[in-house]
């Protein structure tokens, strides 16, 4: 007997039996895996920049020390030109407040450093909150004049009492027993710097930092999302203001005297040149930026006395201004993200990711460069 096979079963998605086309099935995607940061070439890296206080001169050890802090200030400004978008001619001021703070903790008040260096963060702070209540109900030309007031006043004002600053023979601000050296200090100033950077990498993580970063962009369309404008413009501001007093306590022990002509109204033109030639927004690039300027006026002298080929007989530290001119020039045209969009790909590669170029400068979208967000 002949087996019959049973009729063919129809597909109800047969467009022979007028049923819908059935769509071909997709297997899923597998998931992104995330980024892993390259470990090696970062630990040769830092491994390069930590032995520095070890290879360089005891001539220069002043100048590694004052490179960081220049990091742990360009830090400061970043985010608030960087993340706010607000722009801050007097940061000089809040390094000098910082600076006099800490000494006047350690040379009046016997107070331990660690004590200085809180007194230091939390005058400028509060000197911040202060100007920030005042200076953030304008906007643009009208916020950088009210800065530079601001450093005006603490230049000519704030930095002439007697009591505070020790006058013409400045203030004391002694280093403490542990990093009394030169060596150990440039790798005390180097760990604030590290710590500095943490707390920033942190900061773009956390609401109130997405919500900094958001200002930037559009602030009526923050608002619009129910974002404090005001409210966190003068966060910002605190911050900024707070981070940089740390710096100035760290400035005041390097030559271990401050006196108010170390902070000159050129001194924040300087601060916000090494933010925008190291790259707005972006931490790895104003860092470097910080770096640079601090070691620029050594790196024209020891090229003016050992390079006997013009153009470098006759540049000297002097230059500075002209050069820190020229590297804005050029990066306003050419690299609108400084030196961070020129390295877009190596940190990009650092960060776990594929060599490419991003065209696009990185700005605080990316929650402050490479690895930013845990």
């Amino acid at each position: 007997m002949t087996d019959l096979a049973p009729p063919p079963v129809a597909d109800p998605g047969d467009e022979r039996v007028g049923g819908p086309a059935a769509e071909p099935v997709v297997p899923a995607a597998a998931p992104a895996r995330p980024a892993r940061p390259r470990v090696v070439p970062l630990a040769l890296i830092l491994t390069a920049f930590l032995s520095l206080p070890l290879v360089v001169s005891a001539t220069y050890l002043n100048v590694v020390s004052r490179a960081a802090i220049y990091g742990i200030v360009a830090i400061s400004l970043n985010v608030l030109v960087g993340y706010a978008g607000q722009v801050s001619l007097g940061h000089a001021a809040f390094l000098g407040l910082g600076a006099f703070s800490s000494g006047y903790a350690l040379s009046e008040m016997g107070l331990p450093f660690p004590g200085a260096l809180l007194t230091a963060v939390l005058v400028s702070m509060g000197i911040a909150l202060v100007l920030g209540g005042v200076a953030l109900r304008v906007t643009g030309l009208y916020l950088a004049l009210v800065t530079i007031a601001f450093g005006l006043f603490a230049q000519e004002t704030l930095f002439n009492i007697r009591s505070l600053t020790g006058g013409g023979a400045g203030q004391p601000a002694p280093r403490p027993d542990l990093f009394a050296g030169d060596v150990a200090y440039a790798y005390l100033c180097i760990a604030v710097l590290a710590l500095v950077i943490a707390f920033d990498w942190r900061l773009t993580a956390t609401k109130a930092g997405r919500a900094i970063q958001a200002l930037r962009d559009d602030e009526r369309v923050a608002a619009s999302w129910g974002i404090d404008v005001t409210g966190y413009k003068l966060l910002a501001f605190v911050i900024s203001g707070g981070i940089a007093g740390l710096g100035g306590a760290l400035f005041a022990s390097v030559e271990q005297i401050v006196a108010k002509d170390d902070f000159p109204f050129s001194l924040s033109l300087t601060f916000l040149l090494m933010t925008v030639v190291g790259g707005t927004g972006n931490r790895w690039g104003v860092v470097q930026g910080g770096l640079l300027f601090a070691a620029l006026p050594t790196l024209l002298d020891q090229l003016h006395a050992n390079v006997h080929v013009f153009p470098f007989t006759s540049i000297t530290a002097t230059w500075e201004p002209a050069i820190g001119a020229v590297l804005l020039l050029l990066t306003l045209m050419m690299f609108p993200g400084g030196m961070a969009q020129q390295q877009g790909a190596l940190l990009r590669w650092l960060g776990g990711g594929p060599f490419a170029h991003d065209p696009e400068p990185s700005g605080p979208a990316q929650g402050g460069g490479m690895g930013a967000r845990p």
